[in-house]
């Protein structure tokens, strides 16, 4: 029987005899990458929440602190471009755990002491490593699913990136308070072990949707097999997505960097209260992160166009969150302060899902990691610049909330002007019926499955 997706399209090419994917595998599989996207969002996010002890043991500035923050992104680039191209090439339950694996390495030396130099080191690697996990998540995910019905668990998979801080500030706030941050490091040393194991016993790769499954699930035109890759880069729809993700990324980056410090010292909240406050914009980025997937499925069944459904949708989303942004930004603080952080930290990137599934719909399947892999890359720039002119200007304001207060502001409109240029650029059917019409060009890259 040949193997098919998850909504019993066939898969053309596929060999006989080696069974139907079952949903409940698929859905095993969205499972573990949510845990996935999980573990990576709160390695990322732990290094804010010790920020304050971490700057009173080693004796650094808050300009160093901006330094620590940005050295994350150092690599993200290169770590994201060249695990895309591995994506397809090596058999993805020994990709994803070797990555895993990476960024338990880069934890270890968080369990003691450690110096200046060898912090920056270890969250360089841990950029590193964890640069292509989105495009890999999101690219085992479409592997599974048809076009039309890759909306929801792209949606679900993204929204780790939610929970996991989410889940993560107030344990390990309370982790910290408890014993100290050095034990914070050994949670997520274990956490990260336990998902290496569970996806090397569970997780794999699925069937890829395109040729005839495509047109049969009403994907639109059948793109070709590849093509090169400065032809699918440059289209309107992944150059508008590009300038969308790059923009918000500044608001992500800062959100995981500085929003606790912001919290504490610019605007006066304790450790337990802070710890409480950093969940709330990951908690409502999480269920923003689903609802909009759903909506969006929703407007594809009821006919509305990719465009609407998913570029604009998202493009939307990010204006909302940055005119939030701006407006927390000219406020002293109380409730409302509150809230509009909350609605500019998950806005700014309750779109990915989507945004990431716009962007299967003119790449061909088999140059899906590679091309996420790149505009990982691309938009990560934005995590090195982002913390580092929050830091500096943090440190040259005549008080820390003037600094906060310029920097999230810089930001707020930066995203609001990527949201419009998005709009304008991005048109998934426009693009991919150009793009069906190269069919043949370009090589063919080499692919594994997992099954």
């Amino acid at each position: 029987m040949p193997r098919t997706l998850t909504d019993g399209t066939a898969v053309p090419g596929a060999a006989r005899g080696d069974g139907v994917p079952p949903k409940r595998k698929a859905a095993l599989v969205v499972a573990l990458l949510f845990c996935f996207m999980v573990v990576n969002f709160a390695d990322k996010v732990v290094i804010g929440l010790a920020g304050v002890d971490l700057i009173r043991d080693l004796d650094i500035t808050k300009e160093q602190f901006g330094l620590v923050q940005s050295s994350f992104y150092w690599l993200l680039a290169l770590g994201a471009v060249l695990g895309g191209m591995l994506i397809g090439r090596i058999k993805a339950r020994y990709l994803l755990a070797a990555t895993a694996a990476l960024w338990v390495v880069s934890l270890a030396p968080m369990v003691g002491s450690v110096s200046f130099g060898l912090l920056v080191a270890c969250r360089v690697l841990l950029g590193f490593a964890e640069g292509p996990a989105t495009a890999m998540a999101t690219a085992v995910t479409h592997s599974w699913y048809a076009p039309d019905k890759r909306a929801i668990p792209t949606s679900i998979v993204v929204a780790g990136a939610g929970v996991g801080p989410l889940l993560a500030a107030p344990a390990l706030t309370w982790v910290m308070q408890r014993y100290d941050w050095h034990a914070a490091f050994t949670v997520l040393l274990a956490v990260g072990i336990a998902w290496v194991i569970a996806w090397l016993f569970a997780g794999g790769e699925g069937p890829v949707g395109t040729g005839p499954a495509q047109r049969a699930a009403g994907a639109g035109p059948e793109l070709p097999e590849s093509l090169p890759y400065r032809t699918v880069l440059s289209t309107g729809t992944v150059v508008g997505l590009l300038v969308l993700f790059f923009t918000t990324y500044w608001s992500v980056a800062v959100k995981v960097t500085w929003l606790p410090l912001y919290l504490r010292e610019g605007l006066g909240y304790g450790a337990g209260e802070t710890g409480t406050l950093v969940a709330l914009p990951y908690a409502a980025a999480a269920v923003f992160q689903v609802l909009v997937g759903v909506a969006s499925a929703m407007l594809s069944r009821r006919g509305a166009t990719s465009r609407t459904a998913r570029t604009l949708f998202a493009a939307a989303l990010a204006a909302v969150g940055g005119l939030s942004t701006v407006g927390f930004s000219l406020l002293d603080g109380g409730t409302v302060q509150i809230l509009l952080i909350v609605v500019g930290a998950s806005l700014t990137s309750a779109g990915y899902g989507i945004a990431f599934a716009a962007v299967s719909d003119v790449v061909p399947a088999r140059q899906r990691g590679g091309a996420m892999g790149v505009i990982v890359a691309v938009y990560s720039l934005g995590g090195i610049i982002a913390p580092l002119v929050l830091g500096g200007l943090v440190d040259s304001a005549a008080t820390p909330g003037d600094g906060y207060a310029q920097g999230f502001l810089l930001i707020g409109v930066l995203v609001i002007v990527g949201a419009v240029v998005c709009a304008l650029l991005a048109d998934p059917e426009r693009d991919a019926r150009k793009l069906a019409a190269m069919r043949g060009a370009g090589p063919e890259p080499s692919r594994q499955s997992d099954d």
